[in-house]
């Protein structure tokens, strides 16, 4: 498992570079996940960036990595962001790591699942040893989630992580360039006409934190404009796009140990725990 998730991130040399929205004035910088092509990402979470700016009569600059292996490499050199909606590995690092304070979360945990043809039903997990399998690069939850699932490093997909967002593996997947992709759970169930090979256990939900220098009003007003957010007829494409309904308030305790699916990654160092508190 360990040299699939260090010769996914070694990537990191060979490829982007971090992006962010254009150069402007913003008061406050948030960091999403590369789950989807720099472009488009700007474009799914404008509603989102506008809403919290009407809310809060703050300003936000979404920070979005040209891929995970930067997003991995720009969240452990602590490059400078306010906020930052991430899966529950991450979150769980920048709490840990660097005294980041989760404030909300998405209502449903999450999970994902290996998706296939049905030609590939009955072989189950061992069908898809040595076949492409597509997959966003390391070290997405996805990623750590199906070398957890081929723990055996002679008996392994050929893992596919050139997908751009995980929309498009299962695009690898109709496309015949790849028989499997490991997606989000609530991505898996849209595609009834493939299996689903296996399911993850659930994760706490994906996360905002705030960095510990924002000021506690400024965390309490984003906190409470997103807490709200589903009762914005204007800014709820957002959650349909992300797949969440709400968003409810999150605790330092639910996310506690979630940074141990980093561990075996190119990078991760175990850092001294403070005590969850709520």
């Amino acid at each position: 498992m360990h040299h699939l998730r260090r010769a996914g991130a070694a990537l990191l040399l060979l490829t982007g570079i971090a992006a962010t929205a254009p150069a402007s004035a913003a008061d406050f910088r948030i960091a999403v996940e590369p789950a989807y092509p720099v472009e488009q990402a700007q474009e799914v979470y404008k509603p989102l960036i506008d809403y919290l700016a009407a809310s809060t009569g703050h300003t936000f600059e979404l920070v979005v990595a040209r891929n995970y292996h930067f997003h991995w490499h720009d969240l452990r050199q602590n490059t400078p962001v306010d906020f930052a909606f991430e899966e529950a590995h991450f979150v769980d690092y920048r709490a840990t790591h660097q005294q980041f304070e989760p404030l909300v979360r998405t209502a449903e945990p999450t999970s994902y699942s290996l998706l296939a043809q049905p030609d590939f039903e009955s072989g189950g997990l061992k069908g898809l040893i040595g076949r492409p399998v597509a997959c966003m690069p390391a070290p997405s939850l996805g990623f750590a989630l199906l070398t957890e699932l081929y723990d055996n490093p002679v008996a392994q997909p050929d893992i596919r992580s050139e997908a751009a967002s995980w929309q498009s593996g299962v695009e690898m997947v109709f496309g015949g360039e790849a028989d499997g992709a490991m997606v989000p759970s609530r991505l898996a169930e849209l595609y009834p006409n493939l299996v689903i090979l296996q399911r993850s256990r659930d994760f706490p939900g994906r996360a905002f934190s705030a960095a510990p220098g924002v000021d506690a009003a400024v965390k309490q007003a984003v906190k409470d404009a997103l807490l709200k957010l589903h009762e914005d007829t204007d800014a709820y494409p957002v959650l349909a796009e992300l797949g969440a309904s709400r968003f409810e308030p999150a605790t330092r305790a639910e996310y506690v140990g979630q940074e141990d699916m980093l561990k075996g990654f190119f990078g991760y160092v175990e850092a001294t725990r403070p005590e969850a508190s709520r």
